[in-house]
């Protein structure tokens, strides 16, 4: 019902408005009496064999949310209710930012993707505990990154604000250096700067009782060199995985009118790339670290070609925009049938 009905209708209007109307749909829906239950009893699919022991934390089943969705954990329990494992909120920063300006988000539909230029728009971390604290059991991830006006020499404060803001309420910890939304963000990727970010970051975890798993969320668009230093990064750092990818910059073999919009390329086009990210860093490093690979699923066997590259476990986003939560739901049966 999905793709043939309430997707032809929502792909009628913009892209951001559409968000923030199923958001509201979503929250009023699931405030009708026997609505979660339904939602759940639709698309859950509830079995041991899906469970996951990954970075020290029990997953229900390895289907993620990924970030930039909930950007300001407004909805988490609702999506949780579609039958995903896990919800990554954010991202966040310290202080509320308004993003780039309109229009900044567009849909290629002719190439199944989405390209956005958000800026880590979102209404800033204190707000963001204030409704962590609404949690009714949902694993979270928080997904870090630093204000627009912050200068990168000064970024490991934000991280560590956010950081030290959102401890007692997510499960793990995700850092954001690889948007290309944010100006000069991705020179945080660079070897130093990286390590500096990332061990001032577990210095801080290692002051705890119980430390969080932190992980590092990378560009698609990194080179195999690169790579080999991110795989380095990680092992000196100690941090506990890598979230392989985010969005891309590159425009190859696109065919949509709006191909050449500034910012993020996510969807389809994303899906060979981010696989062979994910097993490039899974066999160089000899399955060290963890990866979450998230990337152009859309369909229940790509997640299983990123599970079998090396993810531990996956994340949707623009999957889930396109294809509607049944694929949560077909991607976790097929798993089952995989015996993954």
């Amino acid at each position: 019902m999905y793709k043939s009905l309430l997707r032809p209708a929502l792909f009628k209007f913009d892209p951001e408005e559409v968000h923030y109307f199923t958001f509201n749909f979503l929250r009023k829906f699931c405030k009708l009496p026997g609505a979660t239950s339904y939602l759940r009893s639709k698309f859950q699919v509830e079995d041991p064999r899906l469970e996951r022991e990954v970075f020290g934390l029990k997953f229900k089943n390895p289907v993620g949310l990924a970030a930039g969705f909930d950007k300001d954990a407004k909805l988490y329990n609702e999506l949780s209710s579609l039958g995903f494992g896990f919800i990554e909120v954010g991202t966040v920063t310290p202080k509320p930012q308004a993003g780039n300006e309109k229009k900044r988000l567009f849909r290629l539909k002719e190439d199944s993707a989405i390209i956005n230029r958000m800026g880590f728009n979102n209404h800033g971390v204190e707000e963001m505990v204030s409704r962590l604290k609404k949690n009714k059991n949902v694993l979270i991830g928080g997904n870090i990154g630093k204000n627009k006006v912050t200068p990168n020499d000064k970024a490991r404060e934000d991280y560590l604000f956010s950081f030290e803001a959102l401890f007692d309420y997510v499960n793990y910890f995700v850092v954001n250096v690889s948007s290309p939304n944010t100006p000069n963000l991705r020179e945080l990727q660079d070897k130093e700067p990286l390590k500096d970010l990332l061990n001032t970051l577990q210095k801080r975890n290692e002051q705890k009782e119980t430390p969080k798993p932190i992980l590092l969320k990378i560009a698609p668009d990194l080179t195999d060199d690169q790579l080999l230093d991110i795989i380095e990064i990680v092992q000196e750092t100690k941090i506990a995985g890598v979230i392989a990818t985010n969005t891309t910059i590159s425009r190859e073999g696109l065919k949509s009118e709006n191909k050449h919009e500034m910012g993020g390329l996510s969807g389809k086009p994303l899906t060979k790339r981010s696989t062979e990210v994910i097993r490039f860093l899974s066999e160089k490093s000899g399955k060290a670290f963890p990866i979450i690979g998230v990337g152009g699923i859309h369909t229940a066997d790509d997640a299983i070609e990123k599970l079998e590259a090396g993810a531990s476990l996956v994340q949707l986003y623009t999957g889930f925009i396109y294809e509607g939560p049944a694929l949560i739901k077909a991607i976790n049966q097929k798993i089952l049938e995989k015996g993954l």
